[in-house]
């Protein structure tokens, strides 16, 4: 399985803010969108990522507030990032590794979507119940689950 998949069940809604954006108003947008994270653009190019870990990190670091910080002070300026074409197996070990919990998909320069530990993990599960479910057909008269 590869990211593009994952992308295309998933949808390519995009949340994305500027670096000159203030921190308050991100995290209301996190916030009124259910969302963990957003990704940073500026000129059309990604310029970073912003997670609620950077946004708790941001607010320790200021004393508890907000303030009138801007997303640049706060954000993630070097994040990991993805092809459509990563195999699901490596985006996993990535993730692991760099505890990244949200991951910019790119297409040489072009965002083309985020995808999130949820969405592999719902992916993995996805793939497994599948796999489950054609080996239970494969063996004659396995009983159906209630």
């Amino acid at each position: 399985m590869k990211v593009s998949d994952i992308l295309r069940v998933k949808g390519n809604t995009l949340f994305t803010i500027t670096p000159d954006d203030l921190l308050a108003e991100a995290v209301n947008t996190m916030a009124e969108k259910d969302i963990g994270s957003l990704v940073v653009m500026e000129h059309g190019d990604l310029v970073g990522m912003l997670t609620f870990r950077e946004v708790i990190l941001a607010i320790v670091g200021n004393g508890g507030q907000v303030g009138s910080m801007q997303v640049r002070k706060a954000m993630d300026d070097a994040p990991v990032t993805c092809t459509l074409e990563t195999d699901l197996d490596e985006i996993r070990r990535i993730m692991l590794e760099r505890h990244a919990r949200y991951m910019p998909v790119m297409d040489k320069r072009m965002l083309m979507g985020v995808i999130s530990f949820y969405d592999v993990a719902k992916a993995v599960v996805d793939s497994q119940n599948f796999e489950n479910k054609m080996l239970k057909a494969y063996i004659r008269d396995w009983p159906e689950e209630q």
